[in-house]
């Protein structure tokens, strides 16, 4: 084999397909992760010992989920993501401006989870299983909101996925009320 065969030629569509790869577990974790919170909030008002072992199981599923799974994801979402934007030059495109102030709020998110989780790792009251499930949405948001952007791509099309997304959140608020009535009932 010649030294020109042997070369390894070096392929952006790898950079692209890793990048993709963490965004999904990025959402993953999130989406669990607020997932665990609202069952340990919930856990708060069993008795014991139900309580201690609850509260114990999902401190130790937070923390292996969150510094395993999740802030690495962020971490190489971030990193594969301006390695392509780099690569690219998508730097001179609009569009991904907009999608980068909106990666920027899902950072914003994640860090305010990240508080949510230092409150629940250290015993300390915390929001209510109600206000974490209507959080918990908020990471769907930011997932329509950037798919769009970057699918579309164009000022007209973006703004259609921006009102779609406004019709998505008044129904999402509108499913956290009918599923909070059917629960007191």
């Amino acid at each position: 084999m010649t030294a020109s065969k042997m070369e390894l030629t070096f392929n952006p569509l790898y950079i692209r397909a890793l990048h993709i790869i963490f965004v999904v577990t990025w959402f993953a974790g999130l989406f669990y992760m607020v997932r665990l919170f609202i069952y340990h909030a919930e856990a708060r008002d069993k008795t014991e010992p139900a309580k201690s072992i609850l509260q114990e199981q999902y401190k130790l599923m937070e923390w292996r989920l969150w510094y395993i799974i999740t802030w690495p994801s962020l971490l190489l979402t971030w990193t594969f993501g301006l390695w392509l934007a780099y690569l690219f030059n998508w730097w001179l495109a609009p569009w991904l401006w907009l999608k980068l102030s909106m990666v920027v709020g899902l950072t914003a998110y994640h860090l305010y989870c990240h508080r949510i989780f230092n409150r629940f790792q250290n015993d300390l009251p915390s929001w209510g299983s109600m206000g974490l499930r209507m959080w918990n949405e908020v990471a769907t948001l930011f997932l329509f909101a950037i798919v769009f952007v970057v699918v579309l791509k164009s000022t007209i099309g973006w703004l259609w996925g921006m009102l779609g997304l406004l019709l998505l959140s008044a129904a999402m608020m509108v499913g956290i009320k009918l599923y909070r009535k059917g629960r007191k009932e």
